[in-house]
C-alpha cells in the first residue's frame, strides 16, 4: 500500500510513475488527495469537539464542587448536545476512512526508475543469459510424455483424487521432488537464510498484508466457513511473521526461507502452455524473503538475483534473466527480475522464479518497522524470490537431460537423489 504522505506531497510524480505501469485510473490519485484533505478536516473537527467535551466535563465538576448547580446543569445539557453531534461525526468519519482506504488499495506499487516502459511480456528486457542449450536426439520427448515413460507423475489419479491440475508424484518422481526441495533449502540456509515451515492456510489479514488480497482474490482457494485462504506462496505467511513489530537495526537484515506446497486456482488457464507440469493448481516451491533497511534494498535485490542465478548454474540449466516492464509487473512490486529456463523439447522458455523488491508497499500494510538512530519509527523494505518453483524446473531437467538410456541428472543432485540417472 502506498504511503498517504507520498500521495499528498507528490501527487504528480505518483501519477507519472503509475503511467509506467499503463495504469488507467490515474484520476484516483487526485481523488485520494481530495479525500485526504476532507478526511483530515473531519478528524480535526471530531478531535476539537472531543476536546471541548472533555474541557466542559471538567468545568462541570468544578461548578458542582463550588455549589453552582444551576450553571452546571445548563452546561450538562450543552455537553449532551455536543455528544450527540460527536456520535454523528464519528460515524461519518469512520465511513470516510473506510472509503479512503478501499480507494487507496486500488493503487499498485510505484515502479522503480529502472523499470522499462512496456505493455506486455514481449516488452521485458533480457538482462543476461547463461548455460548451454542441449542438442537432443531425434526421438526426444516433452516432459508430459517422459513422466509416463518413467512413471514419475500420475495426472489421471491426481485428477481422480482432487481434480484436473493436481499431480500425483510417485516413485522416483516423488524422490526427485524431495531431492530438489532439500537441495534448495540447504543452498539457502548455507547462505544465511533461516528456515521456516509455516501454516498452509492464512487468515484474511495475513493475505492482505502481502498484497495477495484484494489483488489475487480470484486465484486463491478460499475456505469460506472459516474465512481462511490456502497460500499461493510461502511469501504470504512468512513475511507476516514480523507484522506489527518494530525491529532493531541490529536485527537486520532478516533472511528467511521456507518450503511449502502452493495453491493457485489459475482460473481460465488452458491450451498447450499449461500442459503437463507447465501450470498446475498445486505445486511445491522454496521461497527466500528478506526484510532490510531502505537504503540497502536494491543492493540486496541484486544479491538475491545472483543467489538464484547460481542455483540455476548448479542445476546446469540454460537460463535467462529478464527485467520486467511496467505492464508485466505484479501489483505489489517496485522492480522484478524473472528467471526463465529453456525447455529443449518444448523449444520454449519457462518461468521458474521471480525476484522482487516491494520497497514499503507490503511493510506499510503489515506495519513492519524499525527505529532509526534518532529514535523515529520507519518502515522497512521487503523483498522475496522463488528459490525455486519446482514444476517447470523438473520439466526442464527431464527434457534437457534425456538420453536413450535414461535421464542424467546434474552433478549437484547425485548426493540427494542417490543416483546420477533416472532409469526406466
Amino acid at each position: 500500500m502506498l504511503q498517504v504522505q507520498l500521495i499528498r506531497q507528490q501527487a504528480e510524480w505518483v501519477k507519472e510513475r503509475l503511467s509506467v505501469r499503463n495504469f488507467s485510473k490515474l484520476g484516483l490519485v487526485d481523488h485520494l488527495v481530495e479525500m485526504d484533505e476532507a478526511l483530515r478536516k473531519s478528524k480535526a473537527e471530531t478531535e476539537n469537539l472531543q476536546a471541548a467535551i472533555n474541557a466542559a466535563s471538567k468545568e462541570i465538576g468544578q461548578l458542582m464542587a463550588s455549589g453552582n448547580r444551576d450553571l452546571a446543569e445548563s452546561k450538562k445539557q450543552e455537553v449532551a448536545s455536543w455528544k450527540s453531534d460527536l456520535a454523528d461525526k464519528t460515524v461519518h468519519l469512520e465511513a470516510q476512512e473506510n472509503h479512503f482506504n478501499s480507494t487507496l488499495l486500488q493503487l499498485p506499487n510505484l515502479p522503480h526508475t529502472s523499470v522499462p516502459f512496456g505493455k506486455s511480456a514481449e516488452d521485458n528486457e533480457v538482462v543476461r543469459q547463461g548455460g548451454n542449450t542441449p542438442d537432443l536426439f531425434p526421438e526426444a520427448k516433452p516432459h508430459w510424455d517422459l513422466i509416463k515413460t518413467y512413471h514419475l507423475v500420475d495426472f489421471e489419479t491426481g485428477a481422480k483424487i482432487a481434480g484436473s491440475g493436481f499431480p500425483l508424484f510417485k516413485g522416483k518422481g516423488a524422490k526427485l521432488q524431495r531431492s530438489l526441495i532439500q537441495f534448495f533449502l540447504d543452498y539457502n540456509t548455507d547462505a544465511g537464510y533461516t528456515e521456516y515451515l509455516p501454516p498452509l492456510l492464512v487468515n484474511e489479514q495475513t493475505a492482505y498484508g502481502t498484497g495477495a488480497l484484494p489483488d489475487k482474490e480470484g486465484q486463491m482457494y478460499h475456505v469460506t466457513e472459516d474465512k481462511l485462504f490456502l497460500i499461493p506462496t510461502a511469501e504470504v505467511p512468512v513475511t507476516n511473521i514480523y507484522s506489527n513489530e518494530i525491529l532493531k537495526e541490529t536485527d537486520l537484515p532478516v533472511k528467511m526461507t521456507a518450503y511449502t506446497p502452493c495453491f493457485r486456482r489459475e482460473a481460465g488457464s488452458f491450451g498447450a502452455d499449461v500442459r503437463g507440469l507447465n501450470r498446475v493448481h498445486q505445486f511445491d516451491k522454496v521461497e527466500i524473503i528478506q526484510l532490510v533497511m531502505p537504503q540497502d534494498s536494491y543492493r540486496v535485490l541484486e544479491e538475491m538475483v545472483l543467489h538464484v542465478e547460481k542455483l540455476l548454474q548448479l542445476l546446469e540449466l540454460p537460463y535467462r534473466i529478464l527485467r520486467l516492464c511496467g505492464g508485466d509487473m505484479g501489483f505489489t512490486s517496485a522492480l522484478t527480475y524473472d528467471f526463465e529456463v529453456y525447455s529443449a523439447a518444448q523449444q520454449k522458455w519457462l518461468e521458474v522464479s521471480s525476484v522482487s523488491n516491494f520497497e514499503t508497499f507490503q511493510t506499510n500494510r503489515m506495519k513492519i518497522r524499525y527505529k532509526d538512530e534518532s529514535g523515529k519509527t520507519q518502515l522497512l523494505h521487503s523483498l522475496n524470490g522463488s528459490s525455486l518453483a519446482l514444476p517447470r524446473i523438473m520439466a526442464a531437467l527431464l527434457e534437457n537431460n534425456q538420453t536413450e538410456n535414461g535421464i542424467h541428472l546434474p552433478q549437484i543432485l547425485h548426493q540427494y537423489f542417490g543416483s546420477s540417472t533416472v532409469m526406466k
